[in-house]
């Protein structure tokens, strides 16, 4: 459970360093804007994204079990974490975090951590596709520029709220995302190796600030970030309250550690190193505490930011020490020019990152599966997207257990190399990823 910083750091070399500064500096450019707009999309305040950057990304790098991991918060949580907000309060989404790292930390010191890995990969994949499809719904909103006082939560009820106003969307908002879409698209396809994300949103943000155009931006909605860190704070620790919240502690714990290891997993493949994956789910429950502790998201590892470092020549858990320090720095100095991203923008980014979440290249092999392995699949999705996370998983584990106990006698399959955000990398086609 020793973390791969103190192994690293007995042969560590200027050469590395300086490869690492580059990759945290570059890491921390793409982090930035995809911080912001899981906040927003989660129902929180913007500055909460940025301050789960910080504090998770430096736990994770510090105490992590992979050389190359980057923390924060992803996509994968949007759905839990806007059912929370909206059932018990912004404090209760802080006390179900607080209790999601103490779980993982239990997990880790207890050993469990690689049995994480056991869970059937149809139930990842379906639950994951009926993220991205609740995810991109949810920005539709900001996207056609949608006046609704609040969108609901449940799926079945969103659609009918943005059907119903769908008279009050607005050209300017539906031309500023879709011009952010494309021009993620074609830059990415032109120059893969730059933060292409945070130049496109901040090109659509000018040309809306420049010309005066009635479209939402993050100061319009919420007001000017924050140019300073919050100081910590135990979140109240009230019996009746974690009880209730236990089930939204338990889906955000299972996310953080499956996600996490499956980013350490595809990141150790591209290195050609070996995760350790007790260390790994420890640092995601250190994690975890500390980011409730700043009134910060639940965070994991992310796998497309975790492919960008190792692309941008990140080796080392430094890589991710600098990213978050990167991050801190920039919030600190260019708070209010952030203020100005254009929320249509930040929408089309999201919508974007909900469809490389989905992998669409995998569906047909998905269908190419057992018959099983398909159910499995389609019933978690169906799941995911019609009633909520808690069943869908509760379910989808509690049948693909059984399944593999009919199976028993065949060998599980090895995981698929995912890729989970629109910066997804393959280890084997580096030059397809995209920030």
């Amino acid at each position: 459970m020793k973390p791969k910083l103190l192994t690293t750091l007995q042969t560590y070399t200027r050469a590395e360093f300086l490869g690492d500064a580059i990759a945290g500096v570059t890491v921390a450019l793409v982090a930035i804007p995809l911080a912001i707009a899981i906040a927003i999309a989660s129902g929180a305040d913007p500055a909460k994204g940025i301050v789960t950057v910080i504090v998770a990304g430096l736990l994770i790098s510090l105490l992590g079990g992979s050389r190359v991991q980057i923390g924060g918060p992803t996509g994968a949580f949007i759905v839990v974490v806007y059912g929370v907000i909206a059932d018990h309060g912004y404090e209760g989404l802080v006390l179900a975090t607080f209790m999601a790292g103490l779980i993982l930390l239990l997990t880790g010191l207890l050993r469990a951590g690689s049995l994480i890995q056991y869970v059937p990969e149809a139930v990842i994949n379906g639950f994951t596709i009926g993220i991205a499809v609740i995810i991109a719904t949810s920005q539709l909103k900001d996207f056609f520029g949608i006046e609704v006082a609040q969108l609901p939560a449940e799926f079945v009820k969103a659609v009918p709220t943005l059907w119903a106003a769908r008279d009050t969307a607005s050209l300017s908002a539906f031309l500023v995302g879709a011009a952010t879409l494309v021009s993620i698209v074609v830059l990415r396809r032109l120059f893969p190796r730059l933060p292409c994300s945070i130049i496109a949103v901040a090109a659509a943000s000018a040309v809306v600030f420049s010309a005066g155009l009635s479209v939402d931006t993050i100061v319009s909605r919420y007001g000017a970030l924050p140019q300073s860190f919050p100081a910590p704070a135990i979140p109240s620790l009230s019996l009746g309250k974690m009880i209730e919240l236990l089930p939204s502690a338990l889906v955000i714990a299972f996310l953080a550690g499956v996600e996490s290891l499956l980013s350490a997993m595809v990141a150790d493949r591209m290195i050609g190193g070996r995760v350790r994956p007790n260390a790994e789910v420890i640092a995601q429950g250190a994690a975890n505490i500390g980011s409730a502790l700043f009134g910060g998201l639940p965070a994991t590892g992310a796998i497309a930011r975790t492919a960008k470092n190792v692309r941008a020549g990140g080796r080392t858990p430094v890589a991710g020490v600098i990213h978050a320090l990167a991050v801190l720095v920039i919030m600190l100095i260019a708070a209010p020019l952030a203020g100005h991203l254009a929320l249509p923008a930040l929408a089309a980014l999201l919508i974007l990152t909900a469809w490389y979440m989905s992998e669409p290249h995998k569906w047909r092999g998905y269908m190419a599966e057992r018959v099983s392995d398909r159910v499995l699949l389609i019933l978690t999705l169906v799941l995911t997207v019609l009633t909520n996370l808690t069943i869908a998983i509760a379910v989808g584990v509690a049948l693909g257990l059984v399944i593999r106990l009919r199976r028993r006698h065949v060998p599980p399959a090895e995981w698929h190399v995912p890729e989970r955000e629109p910066q997804g990398l393959s280890p084997v086609e580096p030059d397809r990823a995209i920030d």
